[in-house]
């Protein structure tokens, strides 16, 4: 008998199907101040959330909430215009669905961005930093219950999350732009509510680098299924206790989208040369 999540999944994938020829080699996830990163690409065609049946929405302000399929250069890209977060009361089975279904289009490689807040003294608001690890033991496993072996192994290793060549890839990138990149530890908690000064801390203890509330479940859910993984998170913010403004998230986006033009020079130019290694 095919399990809820996976019949879900299926349907999604069906739906998907009968509107859209497209396979996409790469999965692109926008956070925030990224929203109109697609605008600039060419666009094939695009498919809102609430066209596919079953497919959980977006309740974020700001978040368009659909695919755009289309061409980086000469690379087939699907772009998520808004993600589903596990704050907004979905289960995570329902946050990390349009992840899964990125892969059966044909994505080999996702590519995850998001705005994070600083646990690190060392980096500041509008830094980017290239995500070597997670963790996420704070936000339930998207592989919780049965195991769909038609999507993965039942103990998958996460020894290599965050691709390795992929983020030499980035790096070098980067460096030819000549755009300052930090590398770190990202750690997923659930929010809505930003992090108090304790939880900062405890999240500096655990190793983590920028704090965020997304991202990490995604990672497991396409590393369970084979994909290549890569993610770049623009700190939008210093964690609470690290300065003495109180957090807001205008104050998220106003920096997300200061930085935004860099941030898209330094996607593209990264998929470019990840394509060129697939």
């Amino acid at each position: 008998m095919m399990l809820p999540v996976y019949e879900k999944l299926q349907k999604c994938y069906k739906s998907f199907q009968e509107k859209i020829n497209f396979q996409p080699k790469v999965g692109l996830i926008l956070g925030s101040g990224l929203g109109d990163y697609a605008d600039e690409i060419k666009v094939e065609s695009t498919l809102d959330y609430h066209e596919i049946e079953g497919f959980p929405i977006s309740t974020v302000a700001g978040h368009k909430g659909r695919y755009i399929f289309g061409y980086i250069k000469d690379i087939p890209v699907v772009i998520m215009q808004g993600r589903v977060h596990y704050y907004e009361g979905y289960d995570i089975s329902d946050v990390v669905l349009p992840t899964r279904l990125m892969k059966l289009m044909g994505a080999e490689v996702l590519f995850l961005t998001n705005a994070s807040g600083s646990v690190n003294y060392d980096f500041q608001a509008g830094d980017f930093m290239l995500i070597s690890d997670h963790i996420a033991n704070f936000v339930p496993s998207p592989l919780l219950g049965p195991n769909m072996d038609e999507l993965g192994v039942r103990f998958p290793d996460m020894s290599d999350i965050y691709n390795k060549e992929l983020r030499t890839i980035i790096k070098q990138t980067a460096k030819e732009l000549e755009i300052p990149l930090k590398e770190g530890v990202y750690i997923q908690l659930t929010g809505p509510n930003y992090e108090s000064p304790s939880e900062v801390k405890m999240c500096r203890i655990l190793g983590a680098d920028a704090v965020g509330m997304s991202t990490a479940c995604e990672a497991i859910a396409a590393n369970h299924m084979g994909m290549k993984i890569c993610g770049i998170s623009c700190v939008s913010n210093l964690g609470c206790g690290l300065s003495d403004q109180p957090l807001t998230h205008a104050e998220v986006q106003e920096t997300a989208i200061r930085v935004a033009p860099l941030f898209k020079e330094l996607i593209t130019a990264s998929i470019i040369n990840i394509a060129k290694n697939l």
